[in-house]
């Protein structure tokens, strides 16, 4: 009688573990789609300023609208991606669009003077530093998932819940590279 009680108070550790690493696989799963779901308002948020900074920059400079164009097309391409890995890629296209519209305000001293312009600017690099601490806290919430349904035990845990393991939200290298180079105004 003793062995069947040591074995059901066996199993019901067993049980006890298991279901304490489900939930807190289930909670560190929760967690990353709470930091998406950050991300995804900050990246709203910078969406919602770009048409106004377009509109503002084509008051001074209507005849560069191959860069104004890029600029709208980039924003609606990153506006419809869809998951971390096609946004990322999106978003380093904005980005790199809006760096070359940045340095197409250097050519024109009025538009560079426009209390608009500066303070869209100013916004939308309040913007830029919140998606940044946005993007750090969802990484950091999908590399402690992805290491809770890696290691043991939760690699045999995580299955039963069907978790996979989950994308970071990374700028590609090449847009990166693209954002920090300077095109070349003419005039």
């Amino acid at each position: 009688m003793t062995g069947l009680w040591v074995v059901l108070g066996a199993v019901a550790l067993v049980v006890l573990v298991g279901v304490a690493i489900y939930n807190r696989i289930v909670g560190l799963n929760q967690r990353a789609d709470q930091a998406f779901a950050d991300v995804d308002v900050q990246l709203k948020q910078r969406h919602d300023l770009i048409p106004n900074l377009v509109e503002t920059v084509k008051g001074y400079a209507s005849h560069e609208k191959t860069t104004l164009d890029a600029v709208i097309q980039a924003r609606n391409a990153a506006a419809s991606a869809h998951g971390p890995a096609a946004q990322g890629q999106a978003e380093g296209a904005l980005t790199a669009a809006l760096g070359k519209l940045f340095a197409l305000a250097e050519a024109y001293p009025n538009l560079k003077a426009n209390e608009n312009f500066l303070a869209l600017q100013r916004e939308l690099a309040d913007v830029e530093n919140k998606i940044a601490a946005a993007r750090r806290f969802f990484n950091n919430a999908i590399q402690e998932f992805n290491t809770a349904i890696q290691q043991i035990p939760g690699n045999f845990i995580a299955p039963m819940g069907n978790f996979k393991q989950r994308e970071f939200f990374e700028i590609p290298e090449a847009s990166r590279a693209a954002a920090e180079t300077a095109p070349n105004v003419k005039f």
